[in-house]
This record gives structure tokens, C-alpha cells and sequence, in this order.
């Protein structure tokens, strides 16, 4: 069988990840060196999709180590409610693969004309976003072909990780980033089946994290439904609990993404008990009671931690699309280049 594009494109994800870090040094220091003669009182950040997970990502990464509050702008605040926003004193980061998007264009727009020191994260350094910043981190991920991104997001959070490494002078973070692409490659070779056998004929799933895992948790339902057709929600470990619980009966499918951080206890208590009421629970970095371990890439800083998680999720993705009939280079109903206003 020849391969996905998929397939292939998540095999590039360590290459391309090294790439950047080799490539971006200088629109990293440059736009580190912006960032601290700037000294933001808040971070904006604008995208959709899987960029808007990277975004998320990048918010718990800068709280938990700049202590700087980040917040999502909606898009249509500017392109549909054209509404000026004040960001003076602010910084506002922009991500978008193709950097095409009119409504993110225009937000970027809005935070720039409203006085934000402004960053493009895309991988199409020439794109309407590109220009609309003042300053640019391309992505260097080459071209992906397949619907679903997947080395453009990782190579997406690496980019916000390794300006926050620059701009906070953080020697472990820049260490643990330099060692990124061996983990990568480690992950998109471990072997996920016992999920991928659970999940062939399942109709519904949770996946669930706390801290960055929750936008990898939140990255990984998005790739189950969009290649598996299959109805999958994220949500915090402990937000699962305010409510969403009262569905997860016997064999009800859910992933659990733990890493080693300071959550992790938290996560293994929410694991044991969804596994007490039935369900199938699936968990990483750790044992819990009733649940299915799943192999991971330990001893790993705990901000990269989770975006290894999520190359040993595309694999395992792309491989279930397959079984469960779906082409998952081409998801129904989408195109690789959304434009929404």
C-alpha cells in the first residue's frame, strides 16, 4: 500500500522540528529582543483550528513560565463585529499554517493598529499574516499535502516554545527544545494498537489533559474526527468531572494524556475513576487503576512533554483512519486552506 501523505508528512515531523530550530535562530532573537525591550502586560494570541491549539499550548507555556497572562482573541471581533481592540503596552501572536485566513489577517491588523508588538507564526512567509506583523517565525516545515496538519502544529508550538525559551533566557527549556527532534522520532515510532483496536468501531471518545496536555488533548479529538469520523471531545481532567462524566458508562473509549508534571497525580485520580465506572480508559506517563498504560517518551522537560504525545497520536491516527474506511489525506467536506471572515 502506498503511503498517506498523512504517513508520511507525521515520519518528517522530527526533521522538520530540527529544521526550524536551525533555521529560525535570528527571527528568534530578533523578536525575543522585541519582546523584552516591550515587556508585555498581556499576551494576545489570534488562530483557528489546529493553530489555535498551538495557541493554547503556548498560553499555559508563557503563564507557567513568564507568569504573563495570555487571552484568545475571537477573529470576528475584527473581521465581522469590526471592533478596534486596545493593546497598547501588549503583544499580540498571530498563528496560521497558511497565513491566508481573512478574519486572523484582520485581527492581526486590529492588534497592530491598537498599538500590540505583533508576531506572525506561519509557515508561508510571504502570506497576507506574514505581512500584516511586524515581525515573522517561519515555519520551515516544508509542504504538507494531507488535510490534516500535523508537522505544521508541531513545528508550531516548537516556534512559540523556542521564543519563549529566548525571550525568558530559559537554558533548560532552549536544552530540552535542542533534544526535541530524537523524542519526536522516538514517538511516531511507539506502538498505540490497543487504542487503534478500541477505537476502530467506537462512535464516540474523550480525550483528556491538564496544563499544555490539554491542548494536545484537544488536538488529538480534532484528528479523530476529521480523518476517523469519529465523535471525539476534549476536556480538562478535572472540567470532565464538573458534568461531562455522567455519560462515561461501560466501555465508553477515553484517552488520557498524562506527562510528568505536576498534574500528574491529579490526571491518574480522574483515569482510575472514569476506569470504576466503566470505561475504557486508555492513559500515559502513568499507571492508573483500571486503565490501559500506553507507551511514552519519558524523562522529558515538562513543556515539551506533551507535544511529544501528540506525533505518537498522528501515527497512530493515520493508521486508524485507514481501518475505519477513511482516506485521511482528504477528511469530507474540507480543503487544506480554510478562509473563514
Amino acid at each position: 500500500m502506498t503511503p498517506s501523505h498523512m504517513a508520511r508528512e507525521v515520519a518528517e515531523i522530527p526533521q522538520a522540528a530540527a529544521r526550524f530550530l536551525d533555521r529560525a535562530r535570528p527571527a528568534l532573537a530578533d523578536t525575543a529582543r522585541a519582546l523584552r525591550d516591550r515587556d508585555p502586560a498581556l499576551l494576545a494570541t489570534v488562530a483557528r483550528g489546529s493553530s489555535d491549539h498551538a495557541a493554547t499550548y503556548l498560553k499555559y507555556a508563557v503563564e507557567l513560565q513568564a507568569g504573563l497572562p495570555v487571552a484568545s482573541i475571537g477573529p470576528s471581533i475584527a473581521s465581522v463585529y469590526r471592533r478596534p481592540l486596545r493593546l497598547a503596552g501588549g503583544a499580540c501572536i498571530g498563528i496560521s499554517q497558511s497565513g491566508q485566513s481573512p478574519d486572523i489577517v484582520d485581527l492581526m491588523a486590529a492588534a497592530v493598529a491598537g498599538g500590540a508588538l505583533s508576531v506572525a507564526i506561519t509557515n508561508h512567509p510571504d502570506s497576507p499574516l506574514a505581512q500584516a506583523a511586524t515581525h515573522c517565525l517561519p515555519l520551515e516545515a516544508g509542504e504538507e499535502r494531507s488535510v490534516a496538519a500535523t508537522k505544521t502544529f508541531v513545528n508550531s508550538v516548537v516556534a512559540g516554545l523556542a521564543l519563549l525559551a529566548e525571550w525568558q533566557d530559559d537554558a533548560p527549556l532552549r536544552a530540552a527544545l535542542d533534544a526535541l527532534p530524537e523524542a519526536l522520532a522516538q514517538a511516531v515510532a511507539l506502538d498505540w494498537q490497543p487504542l487503534s483496536d478500541r477505537l476502530h468501531e467506537a462512535s464516540h471518545a474523550f480525550v483528556l489533559g491538564r496544563g499544555p496536555a490539554i491542548a494536545i488533548a484537544a488536538e488529538a479529538a480534532l484528528k479523530l474526527k476529521e480523518t476517523c469520523g469519529l465523535h471525539a471531545e476534549a476536556y480538562s481532567a478535572a472540567e470532565v468531572l464538573h458534568g461531562p462524566a455522567a455519560i462515561v458508562q461501560a466501555r465508553f473509549p477515553v484517552l488520557v494524556l498524562g506527562v510528568e508534571d505536576a498534574a500528574l497525580p491529579h490526571v491518574r485520580d480522574t483515569a482510575a475513576r472514569l476506569a470504576a465506572q466503566g470505561a475504557d480508559v486508555f492513559v500515559t506517563g502513568t499507571d492508573a487503576r483500571g486503565a490501559t498504560r500506553l507507551p511514552h517518551v519519558a524523562a522529558l522537560h515538562p513543556l515539551v512533554a506533551p507535544l511529544v504525545l501528540i506525533a505518537a497520536h498522528y501515527a497512530c491516527v493515520e493508521g486508524l483512519a485507514r481501518r475505519r474506511g477513511f482516506d485521511p489525506d482528504t477528511p469530507p467536506h474540507l480543503r487544506k486552506v480554510t478562509e473563514t471572515l
